[in-house]
């Protein structure tokens, strides 16, 4: 089905239930082979190997977190021809989410905004699924703390969550910057940083002689953050050995959107929106690290134009969410073949 006629029809759905929808749709047409006949010309695009945090990556266009939560269509996302996949956000237990309605689009804007609150299966339903995959490129899983978690035994929900997932990732985010959990993104800032990220590394550097090979770790940060906050980050990050970081998650600013009445939501706006102000952050954490630890850049990437802008910030891997809902999988292959080594 052409996607302009599938987005016509989805979009006059609740967008929980048309979320659901489009990736059922997805899995059943790569199970029956449809989805490979779709995109063999997205999965041959060459030239674009890269490496980095000492993984190697088909390409460099990859899935952010949050459109498979539970890991339930690695398989079929995989087939779109994606760098890399990952999974998440998953806590170590299942649980609901914030109450419906919590997700909500503004179509003149292509923007969502959403508040839903980790909803998940939690950790052990989300390496279940892993290990039925058969996907064999780079994937990543996104870990939280459940929303039942103080605050100060969060450490406990991102280490536990940690161990469990290092045997069957390629690299780990821990996400601190969704703005859905109360009080979640105070473990950006001083001491319960620095807990967690030095509990981390302690943990990951135990894993890497247990099991054999170097999982990275890596953080997600919010774009609502100050240029003061931003250079103590970097150093943060430097100074403990973070492997990367992905700039940005949602923003609750409402700058962009003011003139639109679902502006008043409560939760994380994604989308075109979000283009210039996580471009932003990612210029200034690349000027700030120079080079020393990857970047990889998520936010607002709607088409082909904003991507080379997010490379041209300093991003080394670009992801892909709310792009794909409004523009569809095409995207894409837009965006591989823009990348100068298209081939």
């Amino acid at each position: 089905m052409n996607y302009t006629l599938f987005k016509s029809l989805a979009f006059r759905l609740d967008p929980e239930v048309s979320h659901r929808l489009a990736l059922a749709s997805l899995k059943a047409l790569h199970n029956f082979g449809v989805g490979q006949f779709f995109y063999k010309k997205v999965r041959n695009i060459t030239g674009l190997e890269c490496k980095y945090m000492g993984l190697k990556f088909k390409n460099p266009i990859g899935l952010a977190a949050g459109l498979d939560k539970n890991g339930d269509y690695i398989d079929a996302l995989a087939s779109l021809g994606f760098g890399f996949i990952e999974v998440g956000t998953t806590t170590p237990l299942p649980q609901n989410g914030n109450p419906k309605p919590r997700l909500f689009r503004i179509p003149a804007a292509e923007a969502l905004i959403n508040r839903m609150g980790f909803n998940n299966k939690g950790i052990d339903y989300l390496l279940e699924r892993v290990k039925l995959s058969k996907y064999r490129g780079i994937l990543g899983i996104n870990i939280g703390k459940n929303a039942s978690t103080p605050l100060e035994d969060a450490t406990n929900d991102y280490l536990l969550c940690f161990k469990k997932a290092y045997a069957h990732a390629d690299y780990i985010v821990i996400n601190i910057s969704s703005p859905n959990t109360l009080g979640l993104r105070n473990l950006q800032h001083g001491e319960f940083l620095e807990q967690l990220l030095k509990t981390l590394k302690q943990e990951q550097n135990k894993l890497i002689q247990a099991c054999q090979k170097k999982v990275p770790l890596v953080v997600k940060i919010a774009p609502d953050l100050t240029e003061s906050e931003i250079i103590t980050l970097a150093d943060t990050f430097f100074r403990l050995k973070v492997d990367g970081i992905i700039a940005t998650n949602t923003t609750t600013a409402r700058t962009e959107i003011a003139a639109y009445k679902q502006s008043q939501e409560v939760g994380g706006l994604s989308g075109y929106p979000l283009r210039y102000r996580s471009t932003e952050v990612l210029q200034l954490f690349s000027k700030e690290l120079k080079g020393q630890i990857p970047l990889i850049a998520s936010g607002g990437v709607m088409s082909p134009e904003v991507m080379l802008q997010k490379f041209a910030a300093g991003a080394q891997l670009v992801q892909l969410y709310t792009g794909l809902i409004y523009q569809g999988p095409d995207l894409i292959r837009r965006c591989l073949n823009r990348l100068p080594n298209a081939s």
